[in-house]
């Protein structure tokens, strides 16, 4: 199975080459298909807080290869570069407040910033622990598309349809996807029938990103409105929705892409089983539950305009863009790690003290 998932991996939106990094600008997409190039740290918290560069696994690479930008502006100027680097510390951890990921990248590369001696090349060693997360992000991808993949064919064998929400594939990842990731493996291995895909509003991540990556691979994909999706498991068969995490607290509660919280409360009254992928790094063990996660609310523009244009009435816009959906209405959690059934504080705690799955 792994040698057939790096085979089917077709789509990246992010790369490091020269001393830059180029990412994938997923505002445009399907439209187009451009990238842009980043020298600095501002210019990399930039991108992460504009949207050219979404999902907690792809979000938290961008962070470490934004710090190595800014280590090695910081060793030309000279002086004290390490008290300087602090402010891109600061500039890269603001750019988004609930992608645990984020934070975790940053944490790593601090920790091994903190360990350096002084015969050793700073920027090289820098260099080489972003590449080295970017790296065992990929990893993670493919040992948790395997785990997810073997889950659903343990509840029912054979072709199935199931239900994703927002873009959980290589567009936010460093590699095969996690949610997504799931997806195309069991697509793989004879398991789907039709993905049904939320259209995921605002940003239209499912209708432009998601369906995008799947239609490109040719698993067969059915858009439909965030709405529908109470009506399409009360009548279409949907046997797992399969969605990705931005963050996942030690009881097992999941902060994801808003929306995600009524798909679970609607999965459970109707009896399909619900599905969280991510890696170990999303999982955040110094907040007890959901209640302590801060949930980024932005710009209400992002719901009266499309495109630049204005297509609502003149009226105050809420636009929370997560929601925390409780442990208790998850059947599983998959990670590198292993999968956690029923997720509680117990199962979570015994969970992140295994060593990663080879």
């Amino acid at each position: 199975m792994r040698d057939r998932l790096l085979a089917a991996e077709k789509v990246k939106a992010i790369e490091w080459r020269e001393g830059m990094l180029y990412l994938l600008d997923q505002r445009v997409l399907p439209r187009e298909e451009t990238w842009l190039a980043y020298d600095s740290a501002a210019g990399v918290a930039a991108a992460i807080q504009s949207m050219v560069v979404r999902g907690a696994p792809a979000i938290g690479i961008a962070a470490a290869f934004g710090l190595v930008l800014g280590a090695r502006a910081r060793l030309e100027e000279g002086g004290d570069w390490r008290a300087a680097l602090e402010s891109d510390f600061k500039v890269l951890a603001d750019s988004r407040p609930t992608a645990v990921n984020l934070f975790w990248a940053l944490d790593r590369m601090r920790e091994r910033l903190q360990r350096l001696k002084a015969s050793e090349d700073a920027l090289a060693v820098l260099e080489a622990e972003a590449i080295g997360i970017f790296d065992s992000d990929r990893e993670a991808n493919l040992t948790m598309a395997q785990l997810g993949m073997e889950l659903i064919r343990k509840h029912q064998d054979g072709p199935q349809k199931l239900l994703t929400h927002c873009n959980t594939g290589a567009l936010a990842t460093g590699g095969f996807g996690t949610a997504l990731g799931v997806i195309r493996a069991a697509h793989l291995s004879g398991l789907v029938e039709r993905v049904y895909a939320d259209e995921t509003r605002p940003w239209l991540q499912g209708s432009r990103l998601t369906a995008w990556e799947l239609a490109g691979e040719g698993v067969p994909v059915s858009l439909n409105a965030d709405s529908a999706a109470a009506h399409l498991m009360k009548t279409e068969g949907i046997t797992w929705v399969i969605v990705g995490a931005d963050r996942i607290t030690a009881n097992g509660d999941v902060a994801n892409k808003i929306g995600t919280y009524q798909l679970a409360v609607n999965a459970m009254h109707h009896g399909v089983r619900f599905m969280v992928v991510a890696p170990s790094s999303t999982i955040d063990m110094s907040l007890e539950d959901g209640e302590d996660i801060p949930i980024e609310e932005r710009d209400g523009r992002e719901l009266l305009d499309i495109g630049g244009q204005r297509i609502a009435a003149d009226v105050h816009a809420v636009n929370p863009v997560f929601d925390v959906t409780p442990a208790d209405l998850i059947d599983a959690i998959i990670t590198e790690k292993g999968i956690v059934e029923r997720p509680d504080a117990a199962k979570m705690a015994q969970l992140m003290c295994r060593k990663r799955l080879h």
